[in-house]
């Protein structure tokens, strides 16, 4: 045994690794994927000021000083009109399904008893579900009201014109009035749970298989792929739900996050979604060799879910190409799905609009899984 340090042996134990690199092309390529998407994510998707946040307006009065406020509003860069709500009752629904941030609405007779002198108020309703992402808009909103019409405040109306705004602003925080930030994480840890347990899980577990060579014997017997598939994922369905369940019930005793819908439905919903999971698992474990590369290629679809989906940071701040690529992921439908009924009480014809997504996806996602395994098969 030599006891000096050999340069040559030390040289060819270096090429060796870069062989052995070139072979495991996969992992190679997610050694240089992921801190390529982390750089892309943190450096373009991550904004805790979201601006444009979309706001409907119940305008009643159609005076100069109404259209002059919502002008001011758009031009602050934190709202977007989007649209005109013809009553109370439309612009609630918009507000529980998530269609707009904001509703706006400014009372009959508001130009009337604002050169009355009278101290009108317009009442700006939030979808405070997510504190991060209108806790400014809401600071500017302020501001917005105390210079919106000084421009038209002038000659008789000179006296108007006040430091403090001639109008009053109420703000009402709907859905997590004090801004608990607990309100909002909890939930959504259910589905970041379920992502990432239940498609690390299934590759690795299926993987696992093929390296122990249990996986042969299986393929000796006469099960058909979509009853090997199906026969694989289900256990890992009922685990899913004891997380579940035992998310619910911390939520519920150790956070108290009100729960104000239905948790027959939330199961529901969960139920798809966990299988959504689960097929992409089976679907990874038909690429992967091992089970590190299972592993790998689990978290190389988990981080884009964690950041795109609206979990660490206010999805509505994010740029446009970032937000199709969240909308494409399930989790991104499972956390409105979750907090719409956790929340706000939301229905089934409430959810129906995030649910088909992610039912797409599942189907999708089931028929690559039993097609790659058909071809492991081979």
């Amino acid at each position: 045994m030599t006891s000096y340090f050999s340069i040559s042996r030390f040289l060819t134990i270096i090429v060796k690794e870069f062989i052995q690199m070139r072979r495991d092309r996969l992992t190679f390529a997610m050694m240089i994927g992921i801190p390529v998407m982390q750089l892309v994510l943190f450096g373009y998707a991550i904004n805790f000021d979201p601006k444009d946040l979309p706001v409907a307006v119940i305008r009643a009065d159609e005076s100069i000083f109404s259209r002059d406020l919502i002008h001011a509003m758009e031009n602050s860069g934190y709202f977007r009109i989007i649209q005109t709500a013809a009553n109370e009752e439309e612009a609630r629904d918009l507000l529980e399904l998530g269609d707009v941030q904001f509703v706006l609405n400014i009372p009959a007779n508001f130009a009337r008893r604002l050169l009355r002198g009278e101290g009108p108020s317009i009442l700006l309703e939030a979808d405070a579900t997510d504190p991060v992402a209108t806790g400014n808009a809401i600071a500017a909103m302020t501001t917005i009201v105390q210079k919106a019409l000084n421009r038209d405040l002038k000659g008789t109306l000179r006296h108007l014109k006040q430091e403090e705004a001639p109008f009053g602003l109420r703000v009402h925080k709907k859905y997590n009035p004090e801004g608990v930030t607990n309100h909002n994480i909890v939930p959504g840890l259910m589905g970041i749970v379920l992502t990432l347990t239940m498609v690390i899980i299934t590759g690795v577990a299926v993987t696992r298989e093929r390296e122990r060579g249990t996986m042969e014997t299986l393929l000796s017997t006469p099960a058909r792929p979509v009853e090997v598939i199906t026969g694989k994922i289900i256990p890992y369905i009922i685990v899913g739900y004891i997380q579940v369940i035992l998310i619910l019930m911390a939520a519920r005793f150790l956070f108290h996050i009100p729960m104000v819908g239905s948790l027959l439905l939330l199961m529901l919903v969960s139920l798809i979604f966990i299988v959504a999971n689960l097929s992409m698992g089976v679907t990874f474990s038909t690429f992967a060799k091992n089970q590190m590369q299972a592993m790998q290629m689990a978290f190389f679809f988990f981080l884009p879910s964690l950041m795109l989906s609206g979990f660490m940071f206010p999805f509505r701040g994010m740029p446009e190409w970032a937000q199709w690529i969240g909308s494409a992921l399930p989790l991104t439908h499972y956390l409105r799905l979750v907090r719409g009924i956790l929340l706000k009480g939301n229905g089934l014809s409430d959810v129906l609009v995030h649910l088909w997504p992610i039912a797409l996806f599942m189907t999708l996602a089931l028929a690559a899984a039993i097609k790659r395994y058909r071809k492991t098969l081979d």
